[in-house]
């Protein structure tokens, strides 16, 4: 029995989820070449602050966008 690896967007999204204690609803993560793209809703700047920490500590060298919104 073979298992695939995660891939990087699986990645990123369980360290974001774990850094903001789940706190960024709808959490989607787009890969596109070297570029990595947050997209999703929290209730804090603190919390989207704690999600790009997140992807940087899972994705070192990617550019990010952290397209999360403050609601």
């Amino acid at each position: 029995m073979s298992t695939t690896p995660p891939s990087l967007a699986q990645i990123v999204m369980e360290t974001i989820a774990v850094r903001t204690g789940r706190r960024v609803r709808d959490l989607r993560v787009e890969v596109r070449h070297d570029r990595v793209v947050l997209r999703g809703k929290t209730s804090s700047f603190h919390v989207k602050q704690l999600a790009l920490q997140g992807a940087q500590e899972a994705s070192p060298g990617a550019l990010l966008e952290n397209a999360i919104v403050v609601e």
